[in-house]
């Protein structure tokens, strides 16, 4: 690094990010946040989290706003499903996360979100970045495809900087000269992010896979790495999903996957054989 940076004030020893009372990233348990790519309609963001639910995730994701590489693709239901999300949160008992694109539509996003998320092509939209670390929200930062370890770090520094040091590093893959997978999850900086800084760190697989068939491995594989969680895409029903249905999961998946884990019924992945 080029200086000191107060995300690196305490490297290698990791200050939990409270979420809400009882729940807390970086303390010691794996947490999964998990459920569909966008909010699409009531009846689909209930499903989906009384499947998160169900199998023990601690969080519920949903897009409400969704940049896409295409303008013709959905791009999400803004404060409705923003509302959806937050509803089906309540009638679960998960807190939510969600996308933040716009320094103008934090206030209004943190009305509804209990973690605000910037995504990969937001990773350095500095005054997004700013505006968020004046705010009394946890942020989730995801590395963008063609960020170094270094890039990411000092996109956080812009959130801690300005006095909001309750962040959550997300490892979501880097464009490589692989093809068959949509990106390629690098483990090994996410490691290192945990080794340089004081912050949590966690992967989306989902995102890094773009296949349904190989995201609960490579989740298996961030845990075992030492991170403190990953995010998971899972769908009701993939197939009929508005965007990035071959890379959810199902619920079906997510309970074996949190079975594989140990950390279906209450159990923990220090407690698995």
């Amino acid at each position: 690094m080029a200086r000191p940076l107060r995300v690196t004030a305490e490297p290698g020893r990791t200050r939990p990010v409270l979420i809400r009372p009882g729940l807390a990233v970086g303390g010691g348990t794996p947490v999964v946040i998990a459920g569909p790519c966008s909010v699409e309609t009531p009846e689909q963001i209930r499903a989906a989290a009384q499947a998160v639910r169900r199998a023990g995730a601690r969080m519920l994701r949903g897009g409400a706003f969704k940049p896409r590489t295409s303008p013709y693709s959905f791009q999400g239901l803004g404060e409705e499903g923003l509302r959806l999300l937050a509803q089906a949160g309540q009638l679960t008992g998960l807190p939510v996360v969600t996308e933040v694109m716009d320094p103008q539509e934090i206030d209004l996003v943190a009305r509804y979100a209990d973690l605000l998320q910037v995504g990969a092509r937001n990773m350095q939209n500095f005054r997004l970045l700013t505006a968020l670390g004046e705010i009394d929200k946890p942020v989730l930062l995801k590395r963008g495809p063609g960020a170094t370890l270094e890039e990411w770090l000092n996109a956080a520094e812009y959130v801690a900087s300005r006095g909001n040091e309750r962040i959550i590093l997300c490892e979501r893959g880097i464009r490589t000269f692989e093809t068959y997978t949509r990106y390629t999850l690098d483990l090994a900086s996410a490691v290192a992010a945990k080794q340089l800084t004081h912050l949590p760190v966690i992967a989306d697989p989902s995102h890094a896979c773009g296949r349904r068939e190989l995201v609960p491995a490579m989740a298996l594989a961030a845990l075992a790495a030492g991170l403190d969680g990953v995010m998971l895409e899972v769908h009701p029903d993939p197939a009929r999903a508005l965007s990035d249905g071959e890379q959810a999961l199902t619920p079906v998946d997510l309970e074996r996957f949190m079975a594989a884990a140990g950390l279906l019924s209450g159990t923990s992945a220090a407690d698995s054989p």
